[in-house]
């Protein structure tokens, strides 16, 4: 099968096509299937045009059209459904229904129509954008926020099938009228981690044998404060805990308030901040960690959203005490592979952190159960086969069993 592959943006870091839709491609890929990925490279436009090779996959830049209003959007769209179209697949998998992969996928749905194709559309939905979700985190002015949340709803469903990374996802799919048959589940997967050395890490920012808790974090999913108030609750119960923060905040003040507030609480001298590290070091820092959190409130973007940051530390090994809300608490068995609290509850986290500090056995136990937990149910050979039965279909499915409103 050839498989093409229709992204928004290009391949940032920590982004929807470097981290969904380049490994879903390697495991097609490896299971004998042939996939090209199209891209703008809206945030390096001296790439544009540009081919290339990643392992068996292959990848392309299509060229920007001028800095003209609308007409270049439209323009670069259409170079993405012309390059994809070319290559001749028999499936296009357009990763977010928004931006230039949602002009795409509404040019390739009226094109099929003209021109009565077997060409199959797929699109893949891993966060809520519309009211309630991105729309209400980024700074949109008023008409972008109403064509994305036309373009989200249109291209949901105007497609032969949906991929979702989450539940929350799939149940506002479902309510959308698309028929629960065309909505296939596809949560984030975990990549093969290598195990970390720690040991460096510790080295590196002098944490010696002190207790380590770890957040790794873009902190718009919480109130910085409340991280704060989680890291004094257990300095007081644990006086010797490090506390170790990998990552930079999606929005600066976020990271400047936090940096703040710290001093504020006096725990910046027992607090390190590594920003974003290169991602062959990172599992040397997540196992550095003795025990990890994950923080969310609970908003719709949060219910709706896969954190990759969570497959990364479970598949790692790393033992993680998570607020229970959407994918957190799909991704983790209380109890067995991580734990669970109340959200926003600091004291009860904190004291489940503490119960881990002083315990290096469960702490073992629970990073073990849930790396081979992420092997066996979140690998990408294993979520492939998921996206394949949305790639395939049956004699059903498609444009005569969907409910559209």
């Amino acid at each position: 099968m050839r498989i093409a592959m229709i992204g928004p943006f290009g391949l940032a870091p920590k982004g929807t096509m470097s981290a969904r839709a380049l490994p879903l491609a390697h495991a097609l890929v490896a299971k004998g299937h042939h996939v090209k990925v199209f891209m703008p490279p809206w945030h390096t436009p001296q790439d544009a045009e540009t081919a290339w090779q990643e392992g068996d996959v292959a990848l392309e830049y299509v060229s920007l059209a001028p800095e003209w209003p609308a007409v270049s959007e439209l323009a670069s769209s259409w170079r993405l459904v012309r390059g994809a179209l070319a290559w001749r697949p028999d499936v296009i998998h357009c990763f977010k229904p928004k931006a230039h992969a949602g002009l795409a996928s509404w040019a390739l749905w009226h094109l099929r129509r003209l021109r009565r194709g077997t060409l199959r559309l797929v699109v893949d939905e891993d966060d809520w954008e519309g009211p309630g979700g991105w729309n209400d985190l980024e700074p949109y002015p008023g008409w972008l926020r109403r064509v994305f949340t036309h373009q989200e709803r249109w291209g949901l469903t105007h497609c032969d099938a949906v991929t979702v990374a989450s539940r929350a996802l799939e149940t506002l799919v479902w309510s959308l009228g698309v028929d629960p048959q065309c909505v296939h589940y596809l949560p984030n997967g975990a990549a093969a981690w290598r195990r970390g050395a720690g040991e460096r890490v510790r080295q590196r920012h002098d944490l010696g044998t002190a207790p380590v808790v770890l957040l790794y974090t873009r902190f718009f999913e919480f109130d910085p404060s409340r991280a704060v108030k989680l890291f004094r609750t257990i300095a007081v119960a644990e006086p010797e805990a490090r506390f170790l923060v990998v990552g930079k905040a999606l929005f600066a003040e976020d990271d400047a308030r936090f940096d703040r507030l710290l001093r504020d609480a006096g725990l910046d001298a027992r607090t390190v901040r590594t920003g974003w590290t290169p991602l062959e070091e990172l599992p040397d820092y997540l196992a550095a960690a003795d025990a990890a959190v994950q923080l969310m409130d609970d908003t719709l973007v949060n219910r709706c959203k896969c954190s990759v940051k969570l497959a990364e530390l479970l598949a790692c090994g790393a033992p993680v005490v998570a607020d229970a809300v959407g994918q957190s608490a799909e991704m983790i068995r209380h109890g067995e592979t991580g734990l669970l609290t109340p959200v926003g509850q600091v004291s009860a986290m904190a004291e489940q952190v503490v119960d881990l500090l002083r315990d290096p056995r469960r702490r073992q136990e629970m990073g073990r159960a849930a790396a081979q937990e992420m092997a066996e149910r979140y690998s990408w050979p294993m979520l492939a086969d998921e996206a394949l039965r949305a790639y395939i279909g049956d004699e059903e499915d498609g444009l005569s069993r969907r409910r559209t409103r």
